[in-house]
């Protein structure tokens, strides 16, 4: 079965999606999940499908129920399987969602759940920063946010350490690992960074 283009779902993608902070979102899972794609000798492009789609019907069917079978994101799930996304995808992303029941057996799976997270505090961490530069972020002070529960407090810590453990990594190198891949994509994330004010 052949794979939907990435123009075909960025597109389904922006339909879904307004906020562009969620869209953003959804780039970093992207670029992460293509980078581990390429890291484990994996399919690059369903890797990067899988983070680019995972979250897009999360605005118009929140879930706040966290029901496993209705709104975000079987709703969505439903919608892709009609549009011949592949069901490694469509499992991957109902497996980031821990209330779906359904469980991360892949590598793709894991590496879904393990970034999905991670890059929400990265980059709340770089928005911290004076030049709101990813560019400026690094492991070490990722982790060192993370122990400050008052900060992102949305990021959940637990999801984001029993990610890292699931997917058999390093906490500290995967961290970074996210961070370089978001690196990558700077410009698209929004995190670029702006010019550091004249002293």
């Amino acid at each position: 079965m052949s794979l939907p283009s990435r123009d075909d779902a960025h597109a389904l993608m922006c339909e879904y999606t307004q906020s562009d902070s969620l869209r953003k979102h959804m780039y970093s899972v992207e670029c992460a999940m293509r980078a581990y794609a390429a890291h484990f000798g994996e399919e690059v492009e369903s890797w990067g499908l899988a983070g680019l789609m995972h979250d897009f019907d999360y605005e118009r069917w929140p879930n706040a129920a966290h029901s496993p079978d209705e709104e975000h994101p079987a709703e969505g799930v439903r919608l892709l399987r009609s549009r011949g996304y592949p069901e490694d995808v469509l499992e991957a992303i109902l497996g980031h969602a821990n209330y779906s029941g359904v469980p991360r057996v892949s590598l793709m799976a894991r590496a879904l759940f393990a970034v999905d997270e991670l890059t929400g505090l990265i980059t709340a961490t770089a928005l911290v920063k004076p030049t709101r530069s990813v560019h400026d972020v690094d492991a070490r002070s990722v982790l060192k946010k993370m122990k400050d529960k008052g900060f992102a407090r949305g990021v959940n810590r637990d999801d984001v350490t029993s990610g890292a453990a699931d997917l058999g990594v390093e906490l500290e190198p995967h961290v970074q690992f996210v961070i370089a891949a978001m690196q990558g994509e700077a410009a698209r994330i929004g995190l670029a960074g702006v010019p550091a004010a004249p002293a």
